[in-house]
């Protein structure tokens, strides 16, 4: 659990974007940002992409750093 969650966050943090901001974007419960970026809930894959496209509105540059942490993470956990 928490792919997203952990790439999430980080990008979050580097680029100073508050989950309510992230929220409002994606029109969800800023709780739910909440449960991504604390590792309380996988968001589903349909929801990856909303984040991605959330980022990309609010600052193109935290898009392109959350896909490559996400599958990042993704590639670790397929290494024996």
């Amino acid at each position: 659990m928490g792919k997203a969650g952990k790439a999430l966050k980080r990008v979050l943090e580097i680029y100073d974007i508050t989950q309510n901001r992230l929220a409002v974007v994606m029109g969800v419960n800023r709780s739910s940002v909440f449960g991504w970026v604390n590792e309380i809930a996988d968001p589903p894959g349909d929801t990856v992409v909303k984040i991605r496209k959330a980022l990309q509105e609010i600052e193109p540059a935290a898009a392109e750093v959350f896909v490559r942490l996400f599958w990042e993470d993704l590639e670790e956990d397929k290494q024996p």
